[in-house]
């Protein structure tokens, strides 16, 4: 018989390719080989369907997160192009965009204090009063949510996402709203919210708000900044137990 406790200690887990992933992995390979350079235009949407077997759907995500990263450019009725980038350039950026698939939750909610802490600036600065008052909207949607017992981990994040879009920066919106998906999904897989998380989460968003109608910048920021460092004292908690329970598993064996 086999040492089961050794044996399961060799197993790794299995990573689900998504076809987006290899659309671009192929687009990567015909880069990288030079069949594809600077300056060429894909074939159509309807042409890329039929030869990759995918829906529309699958093709047209995978060409959004090439074209987010400035790898392909869609220029209006002359199609989607190779970006004008040296070619080991665009290999490196292909190369990086699979490897930022992977579960790092906590590289995420660093990059995403990061962004927000200065989007908040930037609004407490450029934000006008009947911005304020959109806000103040979104604020009062997750507090019905909290008080009925609900997490509201949607309205949470609409919350932040409607202070980066009035931060007067469309590139830092951008990134900010690239990322939340992937916060939710994470956050929906792992019920980040439990523990009555929310309730303080509501607390702490009311400290920001406040900050942010009396535009005092650096009570808001720090109100930010205190509210996802929490966030992530949390994760790093829950990253703690998952590792204690695996250790636990293996150990029956």
């Amino acid at each position: 018989m086999p040492n089961r406790k050794k044996f399961l200690n060799q197993l790794h887990g299995i990573d689900m390719v998504k076809p987006r992933d290899l659309i671009i992995n192929q687009l990567k390979i015909l880069i990288m080989d030079g069949v594809l350079k600077p300056g060429d235009v894909l074939p159509s949407e309807r042409k890329l369907c039929e030869r990759f077997g995918v829906g529309r759907g699958q093709v047209r995500e995978a060409i959004q997160r090439l074209e987010f990263f400035g790898i392909v450019e869609t220029i209006p009725q002359s199609g989607t192009r190779i970006a004008s980038l040296g070619i080991k350039t665009l290999q490196g950026l292909v190369s990086n965009i699979i490897e930022l698939e992977k579960d790092d939750f906590l590289a995420l909610f660093e990059t995403r204090c990061f962004l927000e802490v200065f989007a908040t600036r930037l609004t407490t600065r450029r934000a006008s009063q009947d911005d304020f008052k959109h806000l103040i909207a979104t604020h009062n949607e997750f507090e019905s949510c909290v008080q009925a017992g609900e997490s509201g981990l949607e309205e949470d994040l609409l919350f932040h996402l409607r202070i980066s879009e009035l931060c007067g920066n469309s590139s830092l919106h951008s990134l900010i709203s690239y990322i939340t998906p992937d916060v939710l999904r994470f956050s929906k897989k792992h019920s980040t919210c439990r523990d009555g998380r929310f309730y303080k989460a509501l607390q702490e968003h009311k400290t920001i708000l406040d900050a942010l109608i009396t535009r005092n910048e650096e009570m808001a920021a720090q109100a930010m900044r205190d509210h996802l460092d929490k966030t992530l004292e949390q994760l790093n908690s829950l990253a703690r137990i998952w590792q204690a329970q695996q250790f636990s598993l293996t150990g029956r064996f």
